[in-house]
């Protein structure tokens, strides 16, 4: 093509996208800041396009996005919220149209604000997430005042002091309610609040007070439509419905004769329904009691025929152990050695032989292995059956032939398998994994022993974890989650376990990221990092988070590997740090660690506090000293 119609190509182009920027909408507000500004073609001006050109791609499911790039001058921070109730396509297509629009509104200045009804978008010189200003503050309002101003304001500082309540404490993602309420003329007030999901309850709570507490300075105060948006929390009410659809709606306040009426026809015809209704299915269940019970019958006969069909006959155990040869023994743990067997069949099995510790009787040890046995996941290790004779009491697993994840983890030279693409994969299965356990299973089992050794790993690598369900097996003196025998590995255990025998599911996600951040560094948690003092891999970490040399906590492997992406590691230690904090409270769910590990553009909150068993390079604090002790008893 010769350069004159190359030229001319390019022309058209440009001239096609300036007129499309000129055939979106206007802003319906923006602000420019004054914060430095930034000359065309710099490093600024190609960071700030690389985010919005990506920004309507990378919105999660909730309306929310936020990303950095670049350093000192060049940085480039950006946050994009939508409205509660605005469906995600929508959103994009909103976020697209004003990206364009407030660069143009604002050519060269480093910080700008603006957006439309559905979405609001600032970018920055300077970090946004982890601070909580809402400036610029902006203000837009309706002609026309009320006609009692002082009413019409005292009921619509209730309604916006209950949807700020509902938005603090609702969903964690979307931090949005709307709702209505009616004024002294009988007029309905709409409204809705919303704040950037990242604040916490307290900074949204504080957010939204002080902006509307800044309508007493405003010239809006005591119309009948005025918004106040911020970049991190805004609210709006109207004299109509301008909102879609709401999840949270609080109904309308006042007296309506014909809605009372209403409801008292609805409910009389309610009940005499119920109560037809209740003496039919009264009449059914008797005629069907019957067939319940043989149901019943018939299940204990299927759960007896499912626990045999599970037994395993001792001989048959032996056999296939040689007899437990040494030659044969995989390793041990807690509950008792783990032998290889090979099954008449040619079915390789993993055997554990379970210590003589347990108090239950035959029959509620079969009741337990049915129960788990039902458990199916594939990050879980199958357990194929049992085996009862005398004092024997043996478990038969499905044989995993890459052993333990530890075995890989702190060998020197195996370890060198684990890349990151590996190591992710093996971080995600497990996480998942006890996700299933606490959540999604039959049964609401906490593990209590999650570590590195309780990790086996499949020919293809993938985690699957061993030993659930072992406290239930062993029968403990269990009464609402406190135990008399704390069951565990030291290092691992969450401290209120620790020293108080206090279990939830919160203290396998404290075992969850001990292990984490074992599995990015490399290294056990109880080991000397020099040679004048011990620090323990926790300590470590948060050390090294405080002093922004986080880098160092990566395994060397990893940073030596071409292609990893140091941003990705650095936010799984950030996951890690929130799963060890010493208040239980403060830890997140397994549920929401699945979703901060599959979600990149999900922001993360910041840790509390440093970790439990915290030393400052200082291994006779109380607490480590109090774990130490409590070891030294159980040996």
């Amino acid at each position: 093509m010769a350069v004159h119609q190359k030229l001319q190509v390019f022309v058209t182009l440009h001239i096609y996208f300036h007129d499309l920027i000129l055939a979106q909408p206007d802003l319906l507000f923006s602000d420019c800041g004054l914060n430095g500004n930034y000359t065309q073609n710099s490093a600024y001006h190609n960071n700030l396009n690389t985010l919005l050109s990506s920004l309507s791609s990378n919105m999660n499911n909730y309306g929310f996005y936020n990303a950095s790039i670049g350093r000192n001058a060049d940085l480039v921070s950006v946050i994009v919220l939508c409205r509660g109730d605005v469906e995600l396509q929508e959103c994009r297509t909103c976020v697209n149209n004003a990206a364009p629009k407030i660069v143009r509104s604002c050519p060269v200045e480093k910080e700008a604000f603006g957006g439309y009804d559905e979405c609001m978008l600032q970018y920055s010189g300077r970090p946004i997430i982890g601070t909580t200003t809402n400036d610029p503050l902006l203000y837009m309002w309706d002609s026309g005042n009320a006609s009692k101003p002082q009413e019409f304001n005292r009921e619509l500082k209730k309604l916006v002091e209950t949807l700020r309540g509902q938005a603090v404490n609702g969903d964690p993602f979307r931090k949005y309610a709307s709702g209505s309420a009616t004024d002294p003329n009988d007029q309905t007030i709409y409204a809705l609040v919303q704040c950037t999901p990242d604040l916490s309850p307290q900074d949204c709570s504080d957010c939204l007070t002080n902006a509307y507490g800044a309508m007493a300075t405003c010239p809006c105060n005591g119309n009948r439509g005025s918004r106040q948006i911020g970049p991190r929390c805004n609210f709006r009410y109207q004299s109509y419905r301008f909102f879609k659809h709401v999840a949270s709606e609080s109904p309308p306040q006042g007296k309506d004769d014909k809605s009372a009426r209403t409801v008292i026809i609805i409910v009389v015809s309610t009940v005499i329904t119920i109560i037809l209704m209740v003496c039919t299915l009264i009449i059914l269940m008797k005629m069907r009691k019957r067939k319940m019970q043989d149901k019943i019958q018939s299940r204990r006969v299927d759960d007896i025929s499912t626990a045999e069909s599970l037994q395993y006959d001792l001989s048959t155990i032996r056999e296939a152990t040689d007899n437990f040869s040494s030659s044969n023994k995989l390793g041990s743990g807690g509950f008792g050695p783990v032998y290889k067997g090979v099954l008449q069949n040619g079915q390789e099995v993993a055997v554990k032989r379970l210590s003589a510790n347990s108090s239950q009787g035959d029959l509620e040890f079969k009741n337990e292995i049915l129960l788990v046995a039902r458990l199916q996941h594939r990050n879980l290790v199958r357990l194929l059956g049992f085996c009862l004779d005398g004092i024997e009491r043996l478990l038969v697993y499905e044989f995993v032939p890459n052993a333990s994840l530890d075995q890989f983890l702190f060998d020197p030279v195996k370890r060198r398998q684990l890349n990151w693409e590996r190591r992710s994969k093996i971080i995600g299965g497990v996480a998942r994994g006890i996700l299933y356990l606490h959540e999604d299973s039959r049964l609401r089992i906490i593990h209590r022993d999650l570590k590195a050794s309780n990790v086996l790993l499949d020919a293809e690598m993938n985690p699957k974890i061993s030993d659930f369900g072992m406290a239930r097996l062993f029968a403990l003196d269990e009464t609402q989650g406190n135990t008399s025998r704390v069951v565990g590995t030291y290092g691992y255990m969450a401290p209120e376990y620790a020293t108080r025998g206090k279990f939830s599911v919160k203290s396998d996600v404290f075992s969850f990221g001990v292990l984490l951040l074992e599995i990015i560094s490399g290294q056990k948690n109880m080991c000397s990092r020099n040679e004048e003092s011990m620090e323990d891999l926790l300590s470590y970490a948060w050390s090294n988070w405080q002093q922004g040399t986080t880098t160092n906590l990566i395994d060397p492997l990893l940073r030596e590997s071409t292609g990893v992406l140091v941003p990705d590691i650095m936010r799984y230690i950030h996951i890690g740090l929130l799963c060890i904090q010493d208040n239980i409270a403060d830890r997140p769910t397994m549920a929401a660690v699945v979703l901060m590990l599959s979600s990149a553009s999900l922001s993360l909150p910041v840790p509390s506090g440093p970790p439990a068993y915290y030393t400052h390079d200082d291994i006779t604090s109380p607490e480590i000293s109090l774990i130490h002790e409590a070891q030294n008893q159980v040996n």
